[in-house]
């Protein structure tokens, strides 16, 4: 019964974050910070700068950074474990930059931006899936390439501390965009 949960909610929420937009309106926000007024630029107020501290705390768990990502299978794997660890890390921020793509369609179709639809579903885990997640990896053998920027990695290929099941986590279809791997199904 909890599989099944966790399943639904995986699936909703995959389908449900917010788009890979998400990223650019968060940079956006920061060029737009409120900026001393010129008068005050001699005053040693510069070194205010706090705001910059906690937003680095969440991007961490991302290794690919600013940089692009490889166009090879491998990098999809990488790009799919950082996924994995970010739902058993409950780092929606990660979470839904990953399924961008996939959750633009689903937030379409009325089910909520990812933000808050993930948060129900990181509800739904269990601690020890949490757990086991942090740390899953992708057995690259069961990966199927579909083509140079198109990949499914089936629930079967996911190894993890505990076993999930396709009807726990499903397949997920990732695909080259924009210099990147997104989850798109």
């Amino acid at each position: 019964m909890a599989g099944v949960a966790l399943t639904a909610c995986v699936a909703l929420a995959v389908g449900a974050c917010g788009p890979e937009k998400s990223e650019e309106s968060r940079d956006d926000a920061g060029a737009t910070s409120s900026q001393p007024p010129a008068s005050t630029t001699k005053a040693p107020a510069p070194s205010a700068t706090p705001s910059a501290s906690p937003r680095t705390e969440k991007p961490s768990p991302s290794p690919t950074g600013s940089t692009s990502a490889p166009r090879t299978t491998a990098g999809a794997i990488q790009r799919y474990e950082v996924f994995l660890h970010a739902v058993g890390h409950e780092d929606i921020d990660t979470v839904c930059d990953v399924a961008g793509p996939a959750a633009k369609q689903a937030e379409d179709e009325g089910l909520g931006p990812c933000t808050s639809t993930f948060l129900v579903t990181f509800k739904m885990i269990s601690p020890a899936q949490k757990k086991a997640l942090q740390t899953a990896t992708v057995d690259p053998r069961r990966v199927v390439v579909r083509s140079p920027a198109e990949v499914e990695i089936p629930a079967g290929a996911i190894k993890a501390s505990m076993t999930f099941s396709e009807d726990e986590l499903g397949d997920s279809t990732l695909e080259y965009l924009k210099n990147d791997w997104y989850i798109t199904d």
